[in-house]
């Protein structure tokens, strides 16, 4: 289980996303991470725990008006900072949040990584970027 969010203009986007993640919490308490973008790039901030220790790992200085956010539930992987979503694919320009299981991530993964794909986290959804990269 864990709980997404996502938002989309004028104000910038960091501190409504980890406040929508404080309100989602129940949704998942192993961990939390939000992505921002702006004309500048995207910015990916995730930490272990409760949505505070997110909340203090966010820089007052972070720029843009559009992100997502989501709270984890482990499944997949252990409960760290590198495992907590969102997660990017090779180039950092794609990111995902993702709420399931892919039961037939172990060999999506190994034919990625065959063809030169590197992986940060021990998850199942983080094959979702990298699909989407590759595709």
């Amino acid at each position: 289980m864990c709980g997404i969010i996502g938002y989309c203009g004028p104000k910038p986007a960091a501190e409504l996303l980890v406040e929508g993640l404080r309100r989602l919490e129940y949704r998942g308490y192993d961990s939390a991470g939000i992505a921002v973008g702006s004309n500048e790039g995207i910015t990916v901030i995730k930490r272990k725990g409760k949505i505070r220790e997110l909340r203090q790992a966010v820089p007052d200085s972070i720029k843009g008006n559009y992100g997502i956010g989501h709270t984890r539930w482990a499944t997949h992987g252990g409960v760290n900072d590198t495992n907590a979503h969102p997660h990017t694919d090779c180039t950092g320009k794609i990111v995902i949040a993702h709420n399931g299981i892919i039961e037939n991530y172990t060999g999506l993964k190994e034919i990625l990584k065959k063809e030169g794909h590197v992986f940060k986290s021990e998850t199942d959804s983080e094959v979702i970027a990298h699909l989407i990269e590759k595709y």
